[in-house]
């Protein structure tokens, strides 16, 4: 995915711009983003653009190129006239997309791409999907989900399809995918977020979900640098400290950013973490760290795509600095664009005062600006062609997304155990269900009916259930957001531990696998993980306990000493296929 000019092209090479075109791809560099498959008159004719957009921009114009701001739908017109004012005013680079009305953004995006001198690079967090922004979309699973998954090539199709949904709404930039390594179960902001545990499998399911956005047309920005994983604050509220040593960090937190920035990974996201080993100054956000930034990820790493802040709202250095102020030292530090600002105006001011004072050298500001510019070519930026916003919300919630979704939950769901060989389900025994939990289930409830019998019991009703009997156990705990650890109830594990006494039990768990950390699991012949509870994954689950498709998810993350990451049992569905045969319908 990233390209080295041949020494045939070189000789078109006539001005700076030349000079740093041939450093961008340079074969010894993690070279910026470039398309596939690009040819060599395309990279003169990019050369050309940028060198004659950034020759026709003024100070003031090139240094609101370095700032993306927030435009929410849901904040009234007066906000809105707000972000409008900034757009035009202070000449911006670009918007990220937030809550929530998709035809009111890509009206309010065609309106600020055409007034703009120099095309906007539009953004959003959409690492499982639109729908982290959009509720109208169609929710593709977590990362954790993902990481279950054996066949990687289903995660680039996945991406795919939301590049394929990020350009129906104009967006160029998602800012995914999470390449932090989560080896902390309690993480409040990252678990579910990340592809799991272990180095390899980030690696190689990130590197899938970044070829799908970019072999599309759309950029990918690898975050939290230099790593998330093992925190236990929020840096949306607070400061987090990863306090390994260097040895730590390079063999796990860094090493999926070293993995894929020579992939040619068009971003990368700087966290607002404090890393004491590679930060010498007390407290300072690596966002904000000369030594994280500019010495290790672009001087040591070689790192040449864009540089981005994490949000500059967030609790973790809002906080701590004032808008602009926050701004100015970001972009001193190294990164190229700073996110979310709040501050554009006085950053702008404070940028210049640093240019001025000899603090921050104006070839800073010309290196960031053409690698902006590049980029914005390079996603087709120079030829915006207007979103049509009607019928929007039908088309990020097709068919097409609902089986694309139902086939990941079903790669994913992980069989930790089936001793006494209970699946696929007997369509001639009865079975009963008890949900646990506070989240819907009815959608399983109602698959697993299609194929045999199955009785609901709530757990007032436990009681009723015949010794002997076997029992299919759900732990539904809410989905909503990806970052809440999930724990099980006392009151549930109460409930489990009764019915393993008097009942033949198969444990289904719709969340996280961590919530299985410290639950005894001895006592039940077969549990199944099913990652997450939305309709998706319930059908998914139910249709592989039916044999109707087979299991091979494994375990993304280490659970505890027993249930290591990797673990999972392969289930063909056609081994037991005879006992699948009561009804050959299907609920979609």
């Amino acid at each position: 995915m990233f390209t080295t000019l041949p020494c045939s092209i070189m000789k078109f090479c006539k001005s700076q711009i030349c000079f740093l075109i041939c450093f961008l791809f340079s074969v010894k560099s993690a070279a910026q983003y470039v398309p596939k498959n690009i040819q060599p008159d395309e990279i003169k004719k990019a050369a050309q653009w940028v060198d004659q957009t950034y020759s026709a921009l003024s100070q003031d114009e090139k240094l609101g190129q370095l700032f993306i701001i927030a435009l929410y739908t849901n904040r009234g017109e007066d906000y809105i006239a707000t972000v409008r004012n900034i757009v035009n005013t202070e000449k911006i680079g670009g918007l990220i997309l937030m809550q929530d009305d998709a035809a009111r953004e890509i009206d309010l995006v065609n309106e600020f791409q055409r007034t703009a001198k120099v095309p906007l690079m539009i953004g959003m967090d959409a690492e499982w999907g639109l729908f982290q922004r959009i509720p109208t979309a169609h929710k593709f699973p977590w990362a954790m989900t993902l990481g279950a998954i054996q066949d990687k090539t289903l995660i680039t199709e996945m991406a795919a399809k939301i590049a394929e949904d990020c350009k129906r709404m104009g967006i160029n930039w998602d800012f995914a995918p999470v390449v932090d390594v989560n080896t902390n179960p309690l993480n409040p902001i990252i678990g579910n977020r990340s592809f799991g545990s272990e180095v390899p499998n980030v690696i190689s399911s990130a590197l899938a979900y970044s070829k799908g956005l970019q072999d599309n047309q759309i950029l990918a920005a690898i975050k939290h640098f230099p790593g998330h994983g093992d925190t236990s604050a929020d840096s949306h509220l607070d400061l987090p400290v990863v306090a390994h040593d260097a040895k730590r960090l390079n063999a796990v937190e860094l090493a999926p950013f070293k993995a894929l920035m020579a992939k040619g990974i068009g971003g990368v996201m700087v966290a607002h973490l404090y890393v004491p080993a590679l930060e010498s100054g007390k407290g300072i956000p690596a966002s904000l760290s000369g030594e994280i930034i500019t010495k290790l990820l672009k001087e040591k790493f070689g790192y040449k795509g864009l540089i981005i802040t994490d949000a500059l709202n967030m609790g973790a250095v809002a906080k701590r600095y004032k808008p602009g102020e926050l701004d100015a030292l970001a972009f001193k530090a190294g990164n190229d664009i700073m996110l979310f600002s709040e501050g554009v105006k006085e950053g702008k001011r404070l940028i210049q005062s640093g240019i001025d004072k000899g603090e921050i050298s104006q070839d800073r500001v010309e290196e960031s600006v053409k690698k902006i510019l590049l980029t914005k070519y390079y996603l087709g930026l120079s030829k915006y062609e207007n979103r049509n916003p009607e019928n929007i919300n039908e088309d990020l919630n097709s068919r097409s997304h609902v089986e694309l979704a139902q086939k990941l939950y079903s790669n994913a769901l992980t069989l930790l155990k089936d001793e006494q060989k209970l699946l696929p389900l007997n369509c001639a025994e009865t079975y009963y269900y008890v949900p646990l939990e506070e989240a819907p289930f009815q959608t399983f409830a109602d698959q697993l009916n299609l194929g045999t019998t199955v009785i609901v019991k709530k757990t007032d009703e436990i009681n009723s259930i015949p010794a002997g009997a076997k029992v299919i156990a759900g732990l539904h705990k809410d989905n909503s957001t990806a970052y809440k650890p999930y724990v099980i109830s006392q009151e549930s594990k109460k409930i489990l531990s009764d019915l393993s006494k008097k009942n033949t039990v198969i444990l289904n768990v719709f969340g996280s696998p961590y919530a299985l950390t410290d639950l005894d699991i001895s006592s039940f012949p077969t549990v199944l993980v099913a990652y997450e509870n939305n309709d998706d994954s319930m059908r998914a689950t139910a249709k592989a306990l039916l044999g109707e498709s087979g299991i091979s998810g494994k375990l993304p993350v280490l659970v505890n000493k027993d249930l290591p990451a990797g673990t999972g049992i392969d289930l063909n569905p056609s081994a037991r296929i005879d006992l699948t045969k009561k009804n050959t319908k299907t609920q979609n």
